[in-house]
Order: C-alpha cells, then sequence, then structure tokens
C-alpha cells in the first residue's frame, strides 16, 4: 500500500523533494503559504496553506519541509512539531549513508550525497546533490549543506548556517551558528558565529 507524504513548501526544492519521495513509494501532496496565488507546482497540485493543513489535522500524518531558508524551515518544522505531525527524513536510494551515521527527523539527504561513518546531522537539515560529509562531522540543526560541498572528517557547523555550493572545509574546521560560506571558498580557519566568508582561503566580507 502507498504512503502518503505531505510537503510543505512548493518551489524548485519542493520538485525535488517531491522526486526523491516518489522514488521511495510515496505519493505526495503539497501545501505552500501561497495558496490560492498559486494552485499548482507542475502537475501536482497545491491542497492549501500550512494553518490550512493544521486545521485539517485529525490522524497521525507524515510531513516533510521543503523550504531552503534555514529560518523559515526551522519556523515550520517547529509548528508542524507542536501540532503532533510525523516529521519524517528522506535519503535519496543514490545516496550513501554509513549504518554508523545519525541523521536526526526532517532531514532530506539528496541524490550522490555521501555521510561516512560517526558524523551526526541535525534536525531539518538539507545535505543537498553530492555533498560529502566525512567520518565524525557535527551539523547543526536547520543548517544547509549545498551542492558539490566537501566537509573533511571532524569539522563542525553549527545551526542555521549555510555552506555554499561546491565549497571545502578542512578537517578539524569548527564553523559558528548562523554562518554563511560563499559558493566556492575554502575554509581552512575556524569560523565563529554569524560571519559571512568567501574566497580561497575564505575571509570575512
Amino acid at each position: 500500500m502507498t504512503k502518503e507524504l505531505v510537503i510543505v513548501g512548493a518551489s524548485g526544492h519542493g520538485k525535488v523533494i517531491a522526486d526523491i519521495a516518489e522514488q521511495l513509494g510515496f505519493t505526495v501532496k503539497f501545501y505552500d503559504d501561497a495558496y490560492p496565488t498559486k494552485t499548482n507546482i507542475e502537475h501536482w497540485p497545491i491542497q492549501g496553506t500550512c494553518a490550512d493543513l493544521i486545521a485539517l489535522h485529525t490522524t497521525p500524518i507524515d510531513v516533510v519541509v521543503a523550504i531552503g531558508n534555514n529560518e523559515i524551515r526551522q519556523q515550520k518544522i517547529q509548528l508542524l512539531q507542536q501540532n503532533s505531525f510525523n516529521l519524517i527524513t528522506l535519503t535519496h536510494p543514490a545516496a550513501v549513508i554509513s549504518k554508523y551515521a545519525v541523521i536526526a527527523q526532517g532531514t532530506v539527504v539528496f541524490a550522490g550525497a555521501i555521510i561516512n561513518a560517526f558524523a551526526k546531522v541535525g534536525v531539518g537539515c538539507i545535505i543537498n546533490t553530492s555533498a560529502v560529509v566525512e567520518h565524525d562531522c557535527t551539523i547543526g540543526d536547520f543548517t544547509h549543506i549545498c551542492p558539490n560541498v566537501a566537509l573533511a572528517g571532524g569539522v563542525i557547523v553549527g545551526s542555521k548556517s549555510w555552506v555554499g555550493i561546491g565549497s571545502q572545509v578542512r578537517q578539524l574546521i569548527t564553523i559558528g551558528d548562523n554562518c554563511l560560506i560563499g559558493a566556492g571558498s575554502t575554509v581552512v580557519k575556524n569560523i565563529p558565529n554569524n560571519v559571512t566568508v568567501f574566497g580561497s582561503p575564505a575571509v570575512p566580507r
């Protein structure tokens, strides 16, 4: 029997998550706060807003939040948790996940991503296409590891940070909370909280 999954957030990111969900045997329903101005995403109809979803909620519902913005994703996930939704984790069949890795609920792992032994990934994260999270890394809640990022062993990335596409982070580096690492950067020094860095080597901007 096919299981239903609700996706909150009807965007390009949501399309990819819907594709992952269908490959895993789910049928999907979309909810987005742009409804009724926006009524569909590709061939998938949008059923209503997040408030509509909560109002209709009478039985356990599996849900994933498909919103790229870390702050908004956190808000929606916490709202759904407060209303007793079942926040699930999705892993693309072409991702490689060590049996010793720990991935918290609400995280989505995209195609080609690798999460190696004893890595820990927090709640509501995005581990995007072909990202590498090496052994003993720790990723904080609501953080986005973008496509083709490489985190060497023992890297720590704080909560609600954004590591831009194609970036590389040297082993044992710590990146704080609410940081932004620009696309294609090389991080070789620790980054404190609330800092934006770019370049190779990455420096504050």
